[in-house]
């Protein structure tokens, strides 16, 4: 493995992030809701950042949908784990690690529109844009990285590496 981006960059990002995220939504915060897996660990590292008043009415959910096995995109998503919370009315920002493809982006953007938020954002933390074939608009993007199989930070391979704290490419 390679490390492309390291923890304290990660980190300092994040916050930037956070920052940019608590202004947009100053007075109203938006419901987040996170793909599973590869999301969960820069969600919760994104909540960290926020402030303290705005963390008291916060809320969020997340999604699991599945469109890789190994390194190898499937060329289809599948919802596997549905939203608890009621989106209809609220602000909603999608959290998600990576957007490659855009396949699950775009299936979780459309499934959170068909149930009528009043407004709907992107946020992700590695945006890898030379491999998309959906055209989606990234809202909030952490890094925008090239063509390589990355772990860490929620990305996996074959369920492993998931919990390093940085990025780094699979060679």
């Amino acid at each position: 493995m390679k490390i492309l981006i390291d923890r304290s960059e990660v980190d300092r990002r994040i916050g930037e992030m956070a920052r940019e995220i608590a202004t947009d939504y100053a007075g109203s915060p938006p419901l987040l809701i996170g793909i599973l897996n590869g999301a969960a660990q820069f969600m919760m590292a994104l909540l960290d950042h926020l402030p303290g008043d705005m963390l008291e009415q916060i809320d969020y959910d997340f999604v699991d949908v599945s469109s890789y096995r190994g390194s190898e995109s499937m060329g289809r998503v599948e919802l596997t784990k549905d939203l608890v919370v009621s989106v209809e009315g609220r602000q909603v920002l999608i959290v998600d690690g990576i957007v490659d493809t855009g396949r699950s982006l775009a299936f979780v953007l459309d499934l959170v529109s068909a149930r009528r938020p009043c407004s709907l954002k992107t946020c992700t933390l590695l945006d890898k844009s030379a491999r998309r074939v959906v055209p989606l608009v990234v809202d909030y993007r952490g890094f925008e990285i090239e063509d390589v199989f990355v772990v860490g930070y929620g990305m996996d391979y074959d369920q492993r590496y998931r919990a390093l704290r940085y990025i780094a490419a699979i060679e």
